[in-house]
């Protein structure tokens, strides 16, 4: 354990999700919501309701994944919701794909993106002003795509 007066990691910051703040499943949907991601990614443009949900979907990749999409588009059809993600892929994912580990890889991501799941289904429920009942992510390497789909409890109104 470092010591007040040493230059090593504070421990109780690591509990509490470093100097960035609490823990990425205590946050809420709102700071998916809230920001523009859309700085360098082919996403839609406009106010619409799939270009809103494409933004928090890379929003969730940029802010706590570290590296977000390259592009994003969102489709909706009645009460789901399938936003498909390109690129975005870490350099250590990179790696460990190039080493023939991509179960590794998908394993790690769509643990990842279960425990993110509070946060990414507050964002699609703040957005389309419906409740989601049901959420699932999925990601394939070749080629490079992720697949945030949600089942909503009713069409979003007037989309």
């Amino acid at each position: 354990m470092a010591d007040a007066g040493s230059s090593g990691p504070n421990p109780d910051l690591s509990k509490h999700g470093g100097r960035d703040g609490p823990l990425a499943p205590e946050q809420t949907g709102e700071v998916l919501v809230e920001r523009d991601w859309s700085a360098g990614v082919d996403l839609e443009n406009g106010q619409s309701l799939r270009a809103a949900i494409s933004n928090a979907m890379v929003g969730l990749k940029k802010q706590f994944y570290g590296k977000g999409p390259t592009k994003a588009k969102t489709f909706l059809n009645d009460n789901y919701v399938f936003c498909v993600l390109e690129g975005g892929l870490t350099r250590n994912e990179l790696t460990l794909l190039e080493a023939g580990e991509a179960e590794l890889v998908r394993t790690f991501r769509l643990r990842f993106q279960a425990a993110m799941t509070k946060p990414t289904t507050e964002a699609v429920e703040q957005i389309t002003g419906c409740t989601v009942l049901s959420y699932h992510s999925q990601i394939v390497f070749d080629p490079d795509r992720a697949f945030e789909i949600f089942v909503l409890d009713e069409p979003p109104p007037g989309r």
